[in-house]
């Protein structure tokens, strides 16, 4: 019979490496930082490519870092990877009063409306506090937006919202006619957060969409890039309607393909 594998043989791993690795017994929370950030970029671009495989080895790479960093906390006598897991039942079974409680709700926004309310009820002086200061713009942006949806201020149609686009792109115009540097960055950004919003009330993820276009973009580059090694030309040598000519052409290939 296979052997059941469970958290207890990884801390068991965590506390051998940690007592007699070199590079284990070094780290420190500030030292893990950065892995931690790239590991968990690492499982977006897998979930992005919807890589299964990956997304499990991902999600093992995270595993031993929320361990490690327990590890570390442990040794600072802060608080134990028991504590930890405890504290995290403890939120979700508070944090769903309509499922260990008697709280009704009607659909997934009751859900997120109740969530914001009890993080008030516990201290938060803003439905914004508990969106991360280091996000990158784009999901901070979406964080944003969503929150503060959860207390009404929330545009009621898409439409209205794609008006909201409209009027944000006459005014980075008008601001691009002025010449104005400072108002071209402000009203730049304002037509970002607009259609990052609408895009949201398409109930997509405007970071995965720029994502799967930027994807789209580098491997089209890549085949043009190849497509004028095998001519024998160099692109910095050619016109941009001689490039734009063998893109379109890449184009229909991948739509035929």
């Amino acid at each position: 019979m296979k052997q059941n594998i469970n958290i207890d043989r990884l801390v068991a791993i965590m506390d051998e490496l940690r007592e007699k690795c070199p590079w284990d017994k070094k780290q420190n929370i500030h030292t893990l930082r950065q892995q931690t950030i790239e590991e968990t970029y690492e499982l977006a671009d897998a979930i992005t490519d919807k890589d299964w495989n990956a997304i499990k080895e991902e999600l093992g790479d995270l595993l031993l870092h929320i361990v490690f960093y327990s590890k570390i906390g442990s040794e600072q006598n802060k608080f134990t990877l028991q504590e930890v897991i405890a504290g995290i039942c403890d939120k979700l079974i508070k944090r769903h009063p309509h499922i260990y409680g008697n709280v009704k709700v009607n659909d997934e926004e009751d859900v997120k409306k109740n969530w914001e309310q009890i993080k008030l009820q516990e201290g938060k002086k803003s439905v914004l506090s508990g969106v991360p200061k280091s996000l990158p713009a784009m999901v901070k942006a979406m964080r944003i937006q969503e929150k503060a949806k959860q207390v009404g201020f929330e545009w009621a149609t898409k439409e209205q919202v794609w008006e909201k686009v409209e009027e944000e792109k006459q005014e980075l115009q008008e601001a691009v006619e002025s010449g104005e540097e400072e108002r071209i960055e402000e009203e730049a950004g304002d037509l970002f957060f607009s259609v990052i919003n609408y895009v949201r009330f398409l109930k997509l993820d405007a970071e995965n969409a720029l994502e799967l276009t930027n994807k789209k973009f580098i491997k089209r580059f890549n085949q043009m890039e190849k497509a004028v090694q095998e001519k024998g030309m160099n692109l910095a040598e050619m016109s941009l309607a001689e490039m734009d000519a063998i893109w379109n052409e890449i184009k229909k290939q991948n739509i035929r393909s």
